[in-house]
């Protein structure tokens, strides 16, 4: 492979090539290589509820902010709001990723269920512009948990303010000290997701009682807030309404769903389970998905309730001592210092492997799609390369929001709504086409919920569709630019000759082999008849010498790497005839002809001819139809796969 070759020992020499070698170390294929929620998984599953914590690391660590947030949107109408929150978490999100679960068994998702519903290049630009949203929703879990951890830092007492004015400068170096993590090398431990989360959640429950009790020993505290909530809102159907428009900005308590399909490989199947029907572990990822959904439901409800009652507004504004950290100002505030500290650091370091989940999550999302794809340029698939370009985007990301918790929530409610979204329409359109029109009923009413969801929340808050644009026009440029610097690798991966094929080659093998390049027609006696002839005048080729016709027909021409089975056939009882089926011509004959020369230990030779026209024109039309001037085509993808001119292929124009 040329990018294992680029990243050999020798590769620059002393520290530089040492230093090269490091950082493309484990070049071949992190997809299974690289540890995380969207690795394939190479061990035998684990219990679901254990599985349920590392997708917890991200879903549940979001009560480190979420009821601050849901306060400063919602006011005294937060609890009746995140009472919506929870009946769409329930009502829809559930359903429509138990679907995907059911659809995607291998932890693809629902991008990989549109992939499947579009080809062409269509299909491969809505594909990057969901990976664009996806790495938006990735990277602001990286640098909002990052940020939400330093305001848990900084607040706690036992700091004594020392941190005050360097918000930005403590987030900078937790992103910092992730990325050295991953670059010396990140081990997923399912079992540390497990005490982590449930710490966390222990802790979350002994405030939630707490609260509740200081609830009910000062029960002016409740008339206070219905008295403030009906002079505010009036009746109940205004309430909705109103709870329905602020939605969108509560949308954070919807993270974690997509990482739940995502985790699937990790879930323990039946005994009688396959890699085709995984029945199982589809089962148990659906107990996964709605038993975290209804814990996440019930702390939402709790915590949004006690945080509207016992803490004061104003505490809930930028620089107030609740500000993205409401749960941990009740922890200190009723059960101590010694209590609050603690709770501190488990929310710091829940909020710190979330971020450690999100940046393998990008590290594995990426180079699922983009080398098949021919996007992404060699180095993409190392590890470390990718990892310092993570880490200074989330620096970027960082300076730009001043590591503001409350700034960051639009661009990651806008990045997970997309992810939802894209989900629901998938399932729609899944439930139309098994012709299920119940399902298809509901799930088209769910997608159109979040439809208005996550519009009102680009209008409302547009930061994250600029984050998530910007992380398109990157990826789709790169990705074009990357697809153009590899046009000419020889994309084939294996090639299969059918019996007929088979006898034919191993037939002209005796003699010199020669084929002819030909663009299939109307395929009749003339069409073979005059090629031939044209093609013996062009390059004074004997009348007894030996051809065989090759063709290739274009597929889809935005797909990258194929696999070729090439099929032999008699056409008018005496012209032998080659068959294949590839995304590109070119690439599909040099890697046909290199597999010939294999198989017989020739160098074979194949005659073209030349194509009138623009050559800039037919470079276009190979790049995007995998067609055009093929001849000097598929003798540059020749070329690269086979340095050596002495077994080269031999190509002919005439």
């Amino acid at each position: 492979m040329a990018s294992s070759a680029r990243a050999g020992p020798g590769a620059g020499g002393g520290v530089r090539g040492r230093l090269r070698t490091w950082m493309l170390e484990g070049l071949a294929d992190i997809a299974k290589q690289q540890p995380g929620p969207y690795a394939e998984v190479q061990h035998p599953g684990r219990p679901w509820w254990k599985v349920m914590c590392l997708t917890g690391v991200d879903y549940f660590s979001t009560l480190g902010y979420q009821p601050g947030i849901a306060a400063l949107a919602a006011g005294v109408l937060s609890p009746v709001a995140t009472l919506v929150l929870v009946l769409v978490t329930v009502a829809g999100a559930l359903p429509v990723y138990r679907r995907v679960a059911e659809e995607s068994p291998h932890g693809q998702g629902s991008i990989a269920m549109l992939e499947r519903l579009l080809s062409f290049w269509q299909g491969k630009l809505f594909v990057l512009v969901l990976l664009g949203f996806a790495a938006t929703d990735f990277l602001i879990t990286i640098t909002l948990s990052a940020a939400d951890a330093t305001a848990h830092l900084i607040e706690n007492p036992n700091v004594g303010g020392a941190l005050h004015g360097h918000e930005v400068a403590v987030t900078l170096v937790l992103i910092a000290l992730l990325g050295g993590v991953f670059l010396k090398g990140f081990t997923e431990a399912i079992g540390l997701a497990v005490v982590l989360v449930g710490i966390y959640l222990m802790l979350n429950l002994v405030v939630v009682v707490v609260g509740l009790q200081r609830v009910l020993v000062e029960p002016h505290v409740v008339s206070d807030w219905t008295r403030a909530l009906t002079a505010e809102h009036g009746n109940p159907l205004l309430m909705i309404g109103i709870s329905l428009i602020i939605f969108p900005k509560l949308a954070l308590g919807l993270s974690g769903f997509e990482t739940g399909v995502a985790v699937m490989p990790h879930v323990e199947g039946d005994p009688g389970d396959t890699e085709e029907h995984p029945v199982g572990r589809v089962h148990r990822t659906k107990k996964l998905l709605t038993t975290a959904a209804l814990i996440m439901s019930v702390f939402l409800i709790a915590t949004s309730f006690i945080t509207t009652l016992l803490i004061p507004h104003r505490e809930f504004e930028p620089g107030g001592a609740a500000n993205g950290r409401a749960l941990a100002y009740l922890a200190h505030e009723h059960l101590g210092n010694g209590f609050g500290s603690v709770y501190d650091v488990s929310t710091i370091v829940i909020l710190w492997f979330a971020g450690a989940s999100a940046m393998a999550g990008l590290l594995n999302l990426m180079p699922r799609y983009l080398p098949r794809y021919g996007m992404a340029p060699h180095w993409a698939r190392a590890v470390r390369p990718m990892v310092l370009v993570f880490t200074l985007i989330a620096f970027l990301v960082t300076w730009i929001f001043d590591a503001n918790v409350d700034a960051q929530g639009g661009a990651y409610a806008t990045g997970v709504l997309v992810l939802i979204t894209s989900a629901a329409i998938a399932v729609t359109i899944a439930a139309h086409k098994a012709r299920q029109r119940h399902w298809t009923a509901v799930f088209a009413t769910i997608a159109a919920v979040f439809v208005y969801t996550t519009a009102a929340n680009v209008v409302e808050r547009p930061d994250g569709v600029k984050i998530g644009a910007c992380f398109i026009a990157g990826i789709i440029g790169l990705s074009l630019m990357s697809r153009v610097a590899r046009a000419f690798e020889l994309r084939v991966t294996q090639v299969d000759l059918d019996p007929m094929a088979d006898r034919f080659v191993r037939d002209i093998a005796h003699r010199t082999i020669r084929f002819i390049a030909n663009e299939p027609d109307r395929r009749d006696l003339a069409e073979y008849r005059d090629k031939l002839r044209q093609i013996r005048d062009d390059n004074d080729l004997p009348a007894e010498e030996d051809l065989i016709f090759v063709e290739v027909t274009v597929s889809d021409p935005s797909e990258f790497e194929t696999q070729l089975r090439v099929c032999g056939e008699v056409l008018h009882g005496r012209y032998r005839v080659l068959t294949l089926v590839s995304s590109s011509i070119p690439n599909a004959l040099a890697g046909m002809l290199l597999h010939v020369r294999d198989l017989t230990d020739q160098r074979p030779h194949i005659y073209f001819e030349w194509t009138e026209g623009n050559p800039i024109h037919h470079f276009l039309r190979f790049f995007l139809f995998g067609q055009g001037e093929v001849a000097p085509v598929t003798r540059e993808v020749l070329r690269e796969a086979e340095p050596d001119r002495a077994r080269r292929p031999h190509v002919h124009v005439g």
